[in-house]
């Protein structure tokens, strides 16, 4: 169902009901009073589509080394964009040099299987997790992941760029199916964003394309609104052909490999901005 039309038979009360169980009920969670969701930062319009639901989702942070016990957001209280409070007994604090999250708690792991220095490395020497994520704390407690340590680049301004939030909004287009921001030592970071199959189908019709290429840039428009004048986009590259496990631009688990992405496209940024171009057409 499209979604203005959901919105519009969500707004009628002798509706309502019908059509958030009907919904629920197609989606397998009828039965469910809450969920929870992890791995990657849930879309603010997407938490707030199933809080119209009758289904809050709890957004949870953790990883393996402290088995998965860190930070939950609170059963109806609605924080789009953080991941919530820590767990009792678990303490978190920022590293003030990068702002990596650091976290304490009896659930640490003791270390990796024969691997002695690989687990002095993932410690601080008081003992703290290095959990490899960047962070900011709110007033309240509240934990905000703003990327990777290791995803930051600076661009030749000398100013730094925190990737994956910039993400979390460009592939919310309809036509992405994933993508990458980039731009080390550029003077403006750039976005690569690989179609989904339906939509790189549909960009060998030329007016299709040409839609599709206004459609992007007016999303470029309102993904740059919002960000600092250092982290706005200069340009969005398209990516027809797919990025794959089999050709190394996606790990195993279905992330997009940033080290690929530089190995394949570096050369062509240049040539890319001297475009001049919002949108820039591309092929592997």
């Amino acid at each position: 169902m499209p979604p203005a039309k959901l919105e519009r038979l969500l707004k009628i009360p002798i509706l309502r009901g019908i059509v958030k169980k009907k919904i629920l009920s197609a989606l397998g969670l009828d039965q469910c009073t809450f969920a929870a969701g992890g791995a990657a930062p849930m879309p603010p319009e997407l938490l707030a589509w199933y809080a119209r639901l009758g289904l809050p989702i709890i957004e949870v942070y953790g990883m393996t080394e402290n088995c998965g016990v860190s930070h939950a957001t609170v059963p109806g209280v609605q924080r789009p964009g953080t991941v919530g409070l820590p767990y009792d007994g678990v303490l978190s604090r920022l590293d003030p040099a990068n702002g990596e999250i650091q976290v304490k708690s009896p659930g640490l792991m003791l270390g990796y299987y024969k691997e002695e220095a690989l687990t002095r490395e993932t410690f601080t020497p008081d003992g703290w997790l290095h959990t490899g994520d960047k962070g900011q704390m709110e007033s309240d407690g509240y934990l905000r992941i703003t990327g990777r340590v290791k995803d930051l680049f600076k661009t030749s301004k000398g100013k730094y760029v925190a990737p994956a939030p910039i993400e979390d909004r460009l592939v919310m287009h309809a036509t992405v199916e994933a993508c990458v921001v980039t731009g080390a030592n550029l003077g403006q970071p750039l976005g690569i964003v690989m179609l989904n199959a339906d939509a790189a189908q549909r960009a060998r019709d030329a007016a299709a394309r040409s839609a599709m290429e206004a459609s992007l840039a007016e999303h470029l428009a309102a993904v740059n609104g919002p960000l600092d004048p250092h982290e706005q986009l200069d340009c969005l590259v398209v990516v027809t052909e797919p990025w794959t496990v089999d050709n190394g631009f996606i790990t195993p688990t279905f992330k997009v490999k940033r080290n690929r992405i530089e190995e394949v496209y570096a050369a062509k940024y240049d040539g890319w901005v001297a475009s001049r171009r919002k949108v820039v057409w591309e092929t592997v």
